[in-house]
């Protein structure tokens, strides 16, 4: 298991390949961007960036999505996974902002979670993005790249590799730890073939050396 040393240690050479990490969703609004991260749920950000100016264009304010007609919602974001679903919790989301917090994103992560459709994961990612509140999302990159570093146990929860990241690594650099490994993740250590070969943290990381030797092996049989 990676330690606390050796895990800061893998994130500043995470950081050395994306030293200004920030998040992709593009918004306009506090409310905007609570809205697309509640998109982004087991969608890619690629996918909520493109269908979000069609959704804004036409319900750009909390007070307008509140009375804006579901079909009309969905027929928008259809092409983002789980559209239904995620038409009517934006829909009664904006409702809710309305009614208890006078329009506003609330800024805390208990208040966020009291939302239609925002969990844990989109409340860390809108409390730490817009209110600077020290947080750390879990999505699929950011645990496959704890795995593999082995900075959590292969069979760590998505809550225990939270866990295991916030003791490992302080607090203050929380927010930019996991936009710094959602992008090591997207785009280094993807998922199918990662780029081990001339990775900085090879010598860090027990699952890059795994997947080298299997690779090995691989030739050796041919």
């Amino acid at each position: 298991m990676l330690s606390k040393k050796k895990t800061v240690e893998a994130i500043d050479l995470m950081k050395e390949y994306y030293p200004n990490a920030e998040g992709e969703l593009n918004h306009g609004s506090d409310f905007q961007y609570l809205i697309a991260v509640m998109l982004s749920a087991q969608a890619t950000d690629v996918s909520v960036n493109k269908a979000t100016p069609f959704l804004f264009e036409a319900y750009p304010t909390v007070e307008k999505m509140a009375k804006a007609p579901i079909e009309d919602v969905m027929s928008r974001i259809k092409t983002i996974g789980l559209y239904k679903v995620k038409a009517k919790n934006i829909i009664n989301t904006s409702n809710i902002l309305i009614e208890k917090f006078n329009g506003e994103v609330p800024r805390t992560k208990k208040e966020l979670v009291s939302l239609p459709g925002v969990g844990q994961k989109t409340a860390n990612v809108v409390a730490g993005d817009l209110f600077n509140v020290p947080s750390i999302a879990v999505d699929t990159h950011v645990e496959r790249v704890s795995k593999r570093l082995r900075i959590c146990k292969q069979s760590a929860t998505v809550d225990e590799v939270e866990e295991a990241l916030m003791k490992k690594i302080p607090a203050d650099r929380w927010i930019d730890t996991h936009h710094t490994m959602i992008l090591f993740g997207r785009y280094h250590c993807t998922a199918r073939k990662p780029k081990c070969e001339d990775c900085l943290l090879l010598e860090l990381c027990a699952g890059g050396q795994k997947i080298l030797r299997d690779k090995e092996k691989l030739k050796a049989k041919k």
